[in-house]
């Protein structure tokens, strides 16, 4: 059984992180809210969890699951070499809607897809995701449906796709934005949107000094 617990409820919100956090450490799976959609979460470090995640979604490894994190520091300890660009990025667009393809350190410890020693990385702007993020630690999360259904903008609509499979779902009201993050790619020597999203291709030119054709013209990976 779930439960769903209403964010809006200072009690309500307490008790849902506290589930939430134990759902976590457990190895089971959550959804919380994020300012772009609804995400479903798995701690990033248990390869079991993150497997269920990507079962729950009906999703191969083929697309390896991105990981949030609560505090800019935290990429230190994730990343083989943080780039002046990727430091330029943060400083400009986190906490936001912005992810981050990086390599990856080789010493983790997790598996989450088929990576190729990439990950994707974001600090989300929504104080309940932040306050798990601080609580628990780097976090596994995609967007809270099942592969070809429609990004769930709030908790009901995580629960009518995924049910029983996730254990505690934290209601942090109608995703405000409900628009996707934007990826840029920083494993090359030219970075690259993968994706536009939250934030417009124009504003990352502008803080890397480069032309918003520079960011889209290379092709998608």
């Amino acid at each position: 059984m779930s439960t769903v617990y209403d964010c809006a409820d200072p009690d309500s919100r307490a008790a849902g992180l506290t589930a939430a956090t134990s759902a976590l450490k457990s190895g089971r799976l959550i959804v919380m809210p994020t300012d772009t959609l609804y995400g479903l979460a798995a701690d990033a470090f248990d390869s079991s969890a993150v497997s269920s995640l990507l079962a729950a979604k009906r999703r191969g490894r083929d697309m390896p699951v991105p990981v949030l994190v609560g505090s800019w520091n935290t990429i230190d300890g994730l990343v083989f070499s943080v780039r002046p660009q990727a430091r330029e990025l943060i400083r400009a667009f986190w906490p936001g809607g912005l992810s981050l393809v990086v390599q990856q350190a080789p010493s983790l410890a997790w598996d989450l897809g088929d990576t190729r020693g990439t990950v994707m990385l974001r600090m989300p702007l929504h104080p309940v995701a932040l306050e798990l993020l601080r609580e628990v630690g780097p976090l596994a999360v995609s967007s809270a449906n099942v592969s070809g259904q429609p990004p769930a903008k709030t908790a009901p609509e995580a629960r009518d796709q995924l049910g029983d499979l996730v254990g505690v779902y934290l209601d942090g009201g109608p995703s405000e934005r409900a628009v996707a993050s934007t990826i840029v790619d920083l494993t090359a020597d030219q970075p690259r949107v993968l994706r536009e999203g939250a934030v417009p291709v124009e504003e990352i030119a502008t803080v890397l000094g480069m032309s918003p054709d520079e960011l889209t013209s290379a092709a998608t990976r």
